[in-house]
């Protein structure tokens, strides 16, 4: 079965990244592009400044950029990717879904909307039946479902194979690629020869999104993990890959070599853009690190490594691609997992 896929905000860096990995795709079938009103009518490569590290695909390139209106959107479209900022994302969003669209968005409205999933496949995929309340609750014939900020979506996979040691509360702190901010989101003036110790509603969205991840769907809405969570996020001069520092406490006693192990035996799927190992622990203790280990199962693994005990439980380090199994890949992966579940 071949699924028809659009692509809203598509000249932008996570855009770009969708575009990378959905034209080779083996399901998804790119036939709908669209950005800002001042690209829209225009050929795509004479809109998008293009900065994959790969050409343009000529099918692409030739295509004409369409106005992020439902109007501007075929109504064979079976599934659309949002890239959009999530200031035009809370506006768009809910009329394509009203309009009848499904919506795989990696836009940060929404994501702790009591009936909006927001899912990594590998943790919670049964949080997408949360869609049948969403259906009833807003009228829509479509459906929105998020996937979580790429700093979260980093940490949670490593918290879900630990969370059978009872976990009490977690700390951490990252230090986050340039490119997580967009292309122009940080000047060089800014980060090189430099750290900056903050990054603007970063941290409240680790700590709320990882415990809604975590939560159980009882069949009406999703109890968030008790757990509490701190973070502290800050920006480095790395162009790809978030490396995470993270401390968890837990009820039971945990030594390193079995946090090492849950992980390694932690579960991946078997879904087209699916890592054959979710977690990827390595033996090094100076590693994972952004340059050697972000491109790990495509970019869509999890590395972790360090491991220690703490007076509470355990410390250790994690790290993933931010543009690929942070932003861009989580979409294309709820993508893959909506048309398994049946809901294109």
């Amino acid at each position: 079965m071949t699924v028809t896929a659009g692509i809203l905000g598509a000249t932008g860096a996570v855009g770009q990244r969708l575009i990378q990995l959905l034209d080779p795709h083996p399901e998804f079938e790119i036939t709908t592009l669209t950005a800002s009103d001042q690209s829209a009518g225009h050929p795509y490569r004479d809109v998008a400044k293009w900065r994959v590290d790969a050409p343009i695909p000529d099918d692409i390139a030739t295509m004409t950029v369409r106005e992020t209106t439902p109007d501007a959107i075929d109504d064979d479209v079976d599934l659309l990717f949002s890239s959009l900022p999530s200031s035009v994302g809370e506006r768009v969003e809910p009329k394509l879904c009203n309009a009848g669209y499904v919506v795989s968005s990696n836009s940060s409205n929404d994501r702790t909307a009591p009936d909006v999933p927001l899912t990594i496949p590998e943790v919670n995929a049964e949080h997408l039946d949360v869609l049948e309340v969403q259906r009833d609750e807003r009228g829509w014939d479509g459906a929105l479902v998020k996937n979580p900020n790429c700093s979260t979506i980093t940490m949670v996979p490593t918290l879900a194979a630990l969370d059978q040691f009872n976990i009490q509360s977690v700390t951490v702190s990252t230090l986050q690629a340039v490119s997580g901010a967009g292309y122009s989101g940080v000047s060089s003036m800014e980060i090189i020869d430099n750290a900056i110790p903050h990054i603007g509603g970063e941290e409240q969205k680790m700590e709320r999104e990882a415990r809604k991840l975590l939560g159980t769907f009882d069949g009406a809405e999703i109890d968030w993990h008790e757990m509490d969570v701190a973070a502290s996020c800050n920006r480095i001069p790395t162009i790809d890959g978030h490396l995470e520092n993270v401390w968890v406490d837990t009820d039971d006693e945990i030594a390193p070599e079995t946090a090492a192990a849950a992980m390694t035996e932690y579960p991946s799927l078997s879904l087209a853009s699916s890592p054959e190992q979710l977690i990827e622990v390595c033996d090094d203790p100076d590693r994972p690190q952004p340059r050697l280990d972000r491109l790990r199962g495509n970019g869509m693994a999890v590395s972790a490594g360090g491991f220690r005990a703490t007076a509470g439980g355990i410390q250790y380090n994690c790290l993933s691609h931010n543009t690929i199994r942070g932003a861009a890949g989580a979409s294309v992966l709820n993508g893959e997992l909506l048309l398994n579940q049946g809901w294109l």
